[in-house]
């Protein structure tokens, strides 16, 4: 048998949406730094009073705070979206790139969640359910225009299993029972 699917028309790929997490999906993190911080700074200060200047050297400790922000931000802005006519790929890793790719034709639902605070900010999550067997749902935290981003890849996903001539079969478990 021929594996090859020479019967799937050849079409030209383009990239639909573009985009990274936003920043705002830490703002609990980012609080808890400057507070950290802040605290850091205070007790330098009072400590530097107490030893009549040789605490000074307390302030070092703010680099904590600070590389915990720095990685945090790192992290986020090395995760990249890539929403094409074809396929989702996800880029990420700082040291180590990972590229993950969906095929849209194995998307099965979708979801918005838009949290009071991204939805302040104009921003929301998506989630897909799939029938990949690597990745059963992916989730796409804090992007911009998270509704238009929906319905992008709505289109995106009809027109994909137009073209495979895929179809998404719904088998319900419950209905089993009442065929005995």
């Amino acid at each position: 048998m021929n594996n090859d699917d020479s019967s799937v028309p050849a079409s030209a790929e383009t990239v639909l949406w573009s985009g990274h997490t936003s920043q705002w999906v830490h703002f609990w993190y980012y609080l808890f730094c400057i507070v950290l911080a802040v605290g850091i700074a205070f007790a330098a200060t009072m400590f530097g009073l107490a030893t009549a200047g040789v605490g000074a050297l307390s302030y070092v400790a703010l680099v904590i705070p600070l590389i915990m922000w720095l990685v945090r931000w790192w992290v986020t802005k090395c995760t990249f979206y890539e929403l094409t006519s074809q396929r989702l790929r996800i880029r990420s890793g700082i040291l180590n790139k990972r590229v993950d790719e969906l095929e849209l034709y194995r998307v099965k639902d979708y979801a918005i969640e838009q949290p009071l605070l991204l939805r302040l900010v104009g921003l929301g999550n998506l989630t897909m359910v799939t029938s990949d067997a690597t990745t059963p749902t992916v989730p796409m935290r804090a992007i911009p225009g998270v509704e238009v981003v929906r319905e992008k890849l709505r289109t995106a996903v009809q027109n994909e299993r137009d073209r495979k001539r895929v179809r998404q079969l719904d088998v319900d478990s419950q209905d089993e029972g009442a065929l005995k």
